[in-house]
């Protein structure tokens, strides 16, 4: 099953459990990804949609900080619950130490040496971790690994 079925589907199931809340946030994630597919006036495919889903859950983390800087629990309470929702879509995360195996690979294979060569790096692994890790994280470890 597609990702963008699944999504279907689930948002169906909220309906019929009448979960305003869970509905709500599937509606904003289906709105984001037609959106996308007219704008670019393409299907999204899979490896797409999970790159709208890391977008929408990288807004909530942002909304959270700043709702949490703002003293604003209960507009918090609501970015969580839909970051929540939304990490159900992603892939499950991998941990500090398959990051640190992926970008010593991917250092070995491009022949990086200075933080210069970063974007070569980035280029390599991007693809394999898209949705399976924090590119903030990956881009720190390769910044660490080249300046080391």
């Amino acid at each position: 099953m597609s990702l963008k079925h699944r999504i279907s589907e689930e948002m169906k199931q909220a309906m019929r459990d009448k979960a305003a809340a869970r509905l709500s946030t599937i509606r904003m994630l289906m709105a984001a990804i037609k959106q996308r597919e007219i704008d670019e006036r393409i299907e999204l495919d899979d490896a797409q949609i999970l790159a709208v889903v890391e977008k929408l859950v990288k807004q909530r983390r942002e909304s959270i900080v700043q709702f949490e800087k703002g003293n604003r629990p209960d507009l918090v309470a609501t970015e969580q619950a839909e970051l929540e929702l939304l990490l159900t879509y992603l892939p499950a995360q991998m941990g500090d130490d398959e990051i640190a195996a992926c970008v010593a690979a991917a250092l070995a294979q491009t022949g990086a040496k200075s933080p210069a060569d970063m974007g070569k790096v980035m280029a390599v692994l991007k693809p394999q971790l898209a949705g399976r890790a924090d590119m903030g994280k990956v881009s720190a470890a390769i910044k660490a690994k080249l300046a080391g």
